[in-house]
């Protein structure tokens, strides 16, 4: 019997691409999202790269990203001395945005197609059937559906329903910090990344034109997780990495206001069980990566097309399953294998 309604744990980019994807293709889903406004790190940002962005175009929802988002048009290569390395386009169209626009992007495009979006509704188990799935959440209530899909992050509570055994996210060794500066007291040109070597951390800058603030992230290495560290402790710890170089990106960091988030970085190197008979994995919670490629949100958009593809074609979900695994997994995991390793360099 063919899949008519889905259950998606997780409202980020995964789970609210994934409800769009399937309205796309004529199966109903609701989404339920832990988070009462939808989401954690909303003071990061990302790059949607251009394959993302295609992903977005084929479920409509390109020109809404675009609405909310600003080129990325090159990457210049700067060391600890602020010497310039090396210059490369970005092939297009890329989008940068803050992580809180993407979000809302999505969720208000769901909404606005008749996609239920519920907050405030973390997931603490599901329960399968020969005939569906029902799903339990903190507060005590349940619902029932055809099928789950766990789009609920690198910590995913679906992966281990799926498997008991499932490993768990691996930290890279680093922390990330995300801020914002007033203006571009730097000069630099608009709608660029530039990437920074620092002598201790690895930094990122851009300054999207129109937004009249210079974007910055600091990669920052540590032996051990950091969580737990206020915005303060988050930016002393990127100062502390950069003051001993001849570049920009002190200055703005000490000049960055409170919006600013620090995180511990994890990745998945590979889950062995995506799915089970009617319980499958999509985004961070199959195949979360570090930042270092700029993929991840391209890769859970791109889920999303290709499990709603499968559902689309065959009726039975364990067939869906292994078709959608079979088209995403081997690309996947190549994608977070090349970011560990840009992100160890």
């Amino acid at each position: 019997m063919a899949v008519r309604k889905v259950i998606i744990a997780g409202g980020g980019v995964a789970g609210t691409a994934t409800a769009l994807a399937l309205l796309k293709a004529g199966i109903e889903a609701e989404v339920y999202e832990a988070h009462a406004s939808g989401g954690a790190d909303a003071g990061a940002f990302l790059t949607v790269m251009r394959n993302g962005m295609a992903a977005l175009a084929e479920i409509g929802a390109a020109e809404a990203v675009d609405a909310v988002s600003f080129p990325a048009r090159a990457v210049a290569l700067l060391d600890a001395q602020g010497r310039r390395l090396g210059h490369r386009p970005i092939e297009g169209p890329a989008r940068s945005l803050t992580r809180a626009a993407l979000y809302r992007a999505l969720q208000e495009l769901a909404t606005m197609r008749g996609i239920p979006v519920h907050h405030g509704k973390r997931m603490t188990g599901a329960s399968s059937r020969p005939d569906g799935v029902e799903v339990s959440f903190a507060d005590g209530s349940r619902v029932n559906g055809d099928v789950l899909v766990g789009a609920d992050g690198v910590h995913s509570r679906a992966r281990r329903l799926i498997d008991s055994h499932a490993p768990e996210p691996r930290y890279s060794g680093q922390h990330v910090v995300y801020g914002y500066a007033p203006g571009n007291p730097a000069g630099l040109d608009p709608d660029e990344y530039y990437m920074v070597r620092g002598s201790r951390a690895f930094f990122g800058l851009t300054v999207p034109g129109g937004d009249g603030r210079t974007w910055w992230f600091a990669r920052v290495h540590g032996d051990k997780p950091a969580a737990g560290l206020s915005p303060d402790q988050w930016r002393d710890l990127a100062l502390l990495m950069c003051r001993e170089d001849a570049t920009p990106v002190h200055a703005l960091i000490a000049a960055s206001g409170p919006d600013l988030v620090g995180s511990d970085s994890y990745d998945i190197p590979t889950t062995p069980h995506w799915h089970n008979a009617r319980m499958v994995l999509t985004g961070d919670a199959a195949h979360a990566a570090v930042p270092a490629a700029a993929q991840g949100a391209s890769m859970a958009i791109e889920d999303a097309v290709a499990l709603a593809a499968a559902l689309h074609d065959h009726d039975d979900p364990t067939t869906a399953f292994a078709a959608y695994e079979h088209r995403r997994r081997a690309e996947t995991e190549e994608t977070v294998a090349v970011s560990a390793r840009l992100s160890s360099r």
